[in-house]
């Protein structure tokens, strides 16, 4: 029977314009996803998205630098997409980026590799229940800071969002893998006296 399926899988592939292959081998993918051991695993169900259906988010603090840039250019065009971008669906058939955005930038202003891709990205979503705001600001700093890169005042400015929108600094250092001390130091170079009305000011971790 397995073999059958896959035979008629083919067959019908086959038989489709290009759009509506990548379309039905999404909505192939998503249907064995849902019954996969591995369904909780976003990495499970790997899509093709259309480029301009995929933007960036505003709060990234992630910056590559030019060298770093050239050899993921030359990655790409070399040894192809080896990691997905990772997204939340922000609306339907729309979705903002969490992790990837500087492959979602180098495709969209190389020709090359957009015709390569036939204007389509690899994407794998976030589960929906990480998908508010505060959950995909998280998962951001947590893939920038496991790759050792981020901006300390993007980060700053980030932590200043997630207190605002009500995580306590406890909640904020487990969620970003920071000890007190860096939530403080980051808290603190925003200067801003609502950061602290919780906490009493010390000229110790004054930034200069």
């Amino acid at each position: 029977m397995q073999q059958r399926l896959i035979k008629e899988m083919a067959s019908y592939l086959q038989s489709l314009p290009e759009e509506q292959k990548i379309e039905a081998i999404n909505a192939f993918r998503q249907a064995i996803h849902e019954n996969s051991p591995f369904h909780n695993q976003p990495i499970d169900c790997v899509l093709w998205i259309k480029h301009d259906e995929i933007s960036a988010n505003d709060y990234n603090p992630n910056n590559v630098a030019p060298p770093e840039k050239r050899l993921l250019t030359q990655s790409l065009e070399l040894d192809g997409f080896t990691q997905p971008i990772v997204v939340t669906e922000s609306t339907p058939s729309h979705y903002e980026i969490v992790d990837g955005f500087h492959r979602h930038d180098i495709v969209a202003s190389r020709a090359a590799l957009t015709r390569q891709l036939k204007g389509y990205m690899p994407v794998t979503c976030l589960r929906k229940e990480r998908q508010k705001k505060h959950d995909r600001m998280a998962a951001t700093i947590r893939h920038n800071r496991a790759r050792g890169r981020h901006q300390i005042n993007a980060m700053s400015d980030l932590v200043r969002e997630l207190f605002q929108l009500g995580w306590d600094d406890t909640k904020i250092g487990k969620e970003l893998g920071m000890d007190g001390d860096e939530v403080l130091r980051l808290k603190q170079i925003n200067g801003l006296l609502e950061l602290f009305a919780d906490r009493r000011y010390s000229q110790a971790w004054t930034v200069k």
